[in-house]
C-alpha cells in the first residue's frame, strides 16, 4: 500500500459509522534494496535518539456510543511522548501514535481527544497507561473535558482538549494533528513536569 492509500485508510477511521475499526497492519517500508546494508541499525537509533529527553502525556477519548459496534463503555486512552505543539494560528497540536495501536481506532471513531501533561509525581499513571490488556481507568480519578468529554486526569499539570484536524502518515506511526477547543492548567507554575531520558522518568 503506498503513502496515498494508507493515508487514506487513515481518514476512513474518522469516517467509519457503525462498523469495527481495526489497527492498521505494521507497513512494509523499505528505504534500502534487500541486498543492501540498511543505513541505520535500530538498536543505535534507539539508543541515540533517547538522549533526547521528552515530556510525557496520556492520551485520552471518551467513551465509545453505547450503540457503536466496537463500544465497551469504557473511555481510552494511552501514554504518549511523541506530543507537541504545531501552530499558533490555528491552534493545532501533534501526536505520533504506532499504526498498530488498539487504542487508536477508538480515538480515531471519537473524533476527540484530550491530551493530558504528568507531572513529575505521576510515573504510575504512566505506566498503568502504558499496559495493554487492563483497565486503564480503574481508580483513577477523572472529569469530562469542556468541549470533548474526553478524560481529563486529576494531578495533571495540564490538559489540552482538541478535535482530530488531520491524520498523516509517517513509516510505522500515524501523524494525529488536533486543532485545539480548549485548554488549561491544573498544576502550579512552578511544578515540575514528568520527563522521559534514556529509558528513564526524570
Amino acid at each position: 500500500m503506498g503513502h496515498a492509500g494508507m493515508a487514506a485508510a487513515a481518514v476512513r477511521y474518522l469516517r467509519a459509522e457503525g462498523r469495527p475499526v481495526e489497527p492498521l497492519p505494521r507497513p512494509e517500508l523499505r528505504c534500502v534494496r534487500e541486498d543492501e546494508r540498511a543505513p541505520v541499525d535500530a538498536g543505535e537509533f534507539r539508543r541515540v535518539l533517547g538522549s533526547f529527553a521528552s515530556g510525557v502525556t496520556v492520551v485520552t477519548a471518551p467513551a465509545a456510543d453505547p450503540d457503536g459496534a466496537d463500544a465497551d463503555g469504557a473511555p481510552a486512552g494511552f501514554a504518549c511522548q511523541s506530543f507537541s505543539s504545531l501552530s499558533l494560528d490555528p491552534p493545532l497540536v501533534v501526536f505520533m501514535v504506532g499504526r498498530t495501536s488498539t487504542t487508536w481506532p477508538r480515538i480515531a471513531r471519537a473524533g476527540v481527544f484530550c491530551v493530558n501533561v504528568l507531572g513529575a509525581g505521576q510515573q504510575d499513571l504512566c505506566r498503568a497507561f502504558a499496559a495493554s490488556g487492563t483497565d486503564k481507568f480503574a481508580g483513577v480519578d477523572h472529569h469530562p473535558a469542556p468541549v470533548s468529554g474526553a478524560p481529563r486526569l486529576a494531578g495533571a499539570l495540564a490538559w489540552i482538549d482538541c478535535t482530530i484536524h488531520a491524520v498523516h502518515t509517517g513509516g510505522d506511526h500515524l501523524i494525529v494533528v488536533g486543532r485545539v477547543n480548549a485548554l488549561g492548567m491544573d498544576g502550579g507554575a512552578d511544578e515540575p513536569p514528568l520527563l522521559f531520558h534514556r529509558g528513564r522518568f526524570r
